[in-house]
């Protein structure tokens, strides 16, 4: 067997990895049908909103939670000492609204890092059975949005995960974080339709409260600024107590970064707690970006090797790009991402570049601050 066929298997080898992995995971997203409502009642719902400094975004954002078409909920807006009249604001608005309860931190020496310790107290505070998670700048989809979250509990149901993209807007930036937040959310989704949840987001997350307290919260990371969404539902979430929703009634938008500076800040702080996941969710989780690396890096080696059958590695390399697509546009469509159809193949080559750039982020240990 001569060098040239052992590098062709090898080639085929990675292609046959990414195409196995693409089609267990995300064929699932894309083709699976679409959970519908379970017909049992609705539970009682406590949205969580933690805010500092957030007066602008409040004002924007809180009234649509708190015009929900939902039998049961309350809004519970925990803020961290801000000083930019966000106080002021929710003193002025629990007046009118019975829905609104108001959590104040303190100044106090707070035992977790981040907002963990804030979002503890907004659980603490919850009267209902089931909280639902959500940021300050975040906007949801419908008036459906608790409804539609919350018919993807069942009877055995703890944790729901939901979508949160990024608002729609001009330029190749816009397109490039909305383009990563939908691939980190068909890689969630479809994984936990798999039968292996390891995350969700902040922006669009709920689970009970009474299984936040039976795992202890937050108490296996707090010295920890991120991973009150991923880290803790990497720990509570398994096959059969994880539903996703992917209705685009339950999806909850916020604002982009404006700036790469402030859009590879973002990324690394969130990169930066994929080292403490479970050992297998790394395995699968790197396994993917690595054969993706080494089908564009051994290509011209392929070739290079054998010009005379350039068409094998080549032929592979195309297959691949055409199961990426099919895939890639089924789940777009879904997500409501239609407008980056057009880029898969350039996002594709894009994210070689993009993982070596965040790699550091993923693997050293780096302390991120929550704004």
């Amino acid at each position: 067997m001569d060098s040239f066929n052992i590098f062709l298997y090898i080639y085929a080898a990675v292609v046959f990895i990414q195409l196995l992995h693409h089609l267990f995971f995300y064929s699932r997203l894309a083709w699976g049908r679409t959970a519908k409502p379970s017909g049992q009642e609705l539970p009682g719902v406590s949205v969580i909103v933690c805010a500092r400094n957030e007066d602008t975004n409040l004002k924007q954002h809180l009234p649509l939670l708190l015009r929900q078409d939902y039998p049961a909920f309350e809004v519970i807006v925990v803020d961290d000492n801000s000083d930019d009249g966000t106080v002021e604001y929710l003193y002025y608005l629990a007046e009118k609204e019975p829905l609104l309860k108001r959590v104040k931190v303190g100044n106090v020496n707070k035992p977790m890092a981040g907002k963990k310790f804030p979002l503890t107290l907004g659980i603490k505070a919850a009267q209902y059975p089931v909280v639902l998670l959500t940021d300050a700048d975040c906007a949801p989809a419908s008036d459906q949005w608790i409804r539609t979250m919350m018919q993807g509990y069942q009877a055995h149901t703890e944790v729901v995960l939901g979508y949160a993209p990024f608002h729609k807007l001009a330029g190749w930036l816009n397109k490039t974080i909305r383009f990563e937040t939908f691939f980190a959310g068909m890689n969630y989704l479809s994984y936990a339709k798999a039968g292996m949840p390891y995350m969700g987001v902040g922006r669009n997350l709920s689970y009970k409260t009474g299984m936040f307290f039976r795992y202890g919260g937050f108490a296996d990371h707090r010295e920890l600024p991120s991973g009150d969404d991923d880290l803790f539902i990497n720990k509570i979430a398994r096959r059969k107590n994880t539903r996703v929703v992917t209705d685009s009634n339950s999806f909850m938008y916020s604002a982009p970064k404006e700036t790469w500076t402030d859009w590879k800040y973002q990324k690394q702080r969130h990169l930066s707690t994929a080292r403490y996941y479970r050992p297998l969710h790394k395995f699968f989780l790197s396994l993917q970006p690595v054969t993706q690396i080494l089908v564009y890096l051994l290509l011209p080696l392929a070739v290079w090797k054998d010009p005379a059958f350039w068409y094998v590695p080549a032929g592979l390399f195309l297959f691949r790009w055409i199961i990426n697509r099919i895939l890639y546009t089924s789940v777009m469509r879904k997500l409501d991402e239609k407008d980056l159809v057009p880029f898969i193949e350039v996002f594709d080559l894009l994210q070689v570049f993009y993982y070596f750039r965040f790699f550091k982020a993923a693997v050293v240990k780096t302390r991120y601050r929550w704004n």
